[in-house]
């Protein structure tokens, strides 16, 4: 069992920064792919972006890429979205997942869910 729990959320002008953490509760953290999820009000859930248990291979929806940064350390039990050129449609409740053999981007594969945090960009 492995327990989630995202932070960082919060209101966020479009084009600004804001940035995610999700702590997770197992020292073999470092064993699980991570992924970040998203929400939006009225919408199905939708993949955002996803790391390794290493941090040697990420994957990004297109919405995101060039804009969103997954990272992780494992020494803390922590990935982190770093999420920059924020827009409208980013706003939604994002959560954190884990899996294990391998990032992907569906969501029915991650086993673990935090409880999500709100991030909303006003225009």
């Amino acid at each position: 069992q492995v327990q989630l729990v995202e932070s960082g959320g919060g209101l966020v002008q479009a084009g600004g920064s804001k940035g995610l953490s999700c702590a997770a509760s197992r020292r073999t953290f470092s064993t699980y792919d991570m992924g970040w999820f998203r929400q939006a009000p009225g919408k199905e859930r939708e993949f955002v972006a996803a790391i390794s248990w290493s941090g040697g291979s990420t994957l990004y929806a297109d919405s995101v890429k060039g804009r969103f940064t997954i990272s992780r350390e494992n020494g803390n039990n922590t990935v982190y979205l770093q999420m920059n050129s924020l827009k409208p449609e980013d706003t939604a409740v994002y959560y954190c997942a884990a899996r294990r053999i391998g990032i992907s981007s569906l969501d029915h594969q991650y086993n673990y869910w935090g409880q999500g945090t709100q991030v909303t960009v006003s225009s």
